[in-house]
């Protein structure tokens, strides 16, 4: 997926490297990105996160920080919960759309998306897997096709009434159909 890290940093936009490297310092966690997701369409406190993952809200407000002080997350005005606590809700602010690649970026990204799935009712879950053959040129319009697709729903507002729904799209060279080397004479 392009991103504004694709851009050469002399370009409108690119991010310098040290920024470029602290948010994805900020992403490269499992928690984090989930957390992103959480909040994506409502805004949720640390508590009710760490209820969501099922993990420990010190553990969870520490991620939390950390995507708040990259601007990941935006706190939302405060507000008192049942027992009349100050609650902070948080809302993801969608940069993490615009976030560049970074080492290991789609492990990461697929380690976090099969433990959404492993949440998932069996029954919404629509896969295929398919191999194809394709010139450059084929496979320079598969990307843009792709690519602007994405971008078109990051870009839609949430339908208040709609489902949620995760989207992972992963294309690769089939190693295994590669061309061998022939063996050494």
């Amino acid at each position: 997926m392009t991103t504004d890290a694709d851009r050469a940093p002399e370009q409108p936009g690119a991010l310098p490297d040290a920024e470029a490297d602290a948010d994805a310092r900020a992403l490269a966690s499992t928690v984090r990105l989930r957390i992103l997701r959480l909040c994506l369409d409502e805004p949720l406190t640390n508590r009710e996160i760490a209820e969501r993952l099922g993990r420990n809200p010190a553990t969870v407000l520490h991620h939390v920080r950390t995507l708040v002080d990259r601007g990941f997350l935006a706190a939302e005005p405060v507000r008192r919960g049942a027992r009349g606590s100050r609650e902070v809700p948080y809302r993801a602010t969608r940069k993490s759309w615009r976030a560049p690649d970074f080492p290991g970026k789609w492990q990461l990204m697929l380690s976090t998306f099969l433990e959404e799935i492993a949440e998932a009712d069996p029954d919404s879950v629509r896969m295929t897997r398919l191999g194809v053959r394709l010139t450059a040129a084929e496979h320079e319009e598969l990307m843009t096709r792709v690519e602007a697709f994405f971008a078109e729903l990051a870009e839609r507002r949430p339908a208040g009434d709609g489902t949620p729904y995760s989207l992972l799209f992963a294309l690769h060279e089939d190693a295994g159909r590669l061309p061998r080397p022939a063996p050494p004479q």
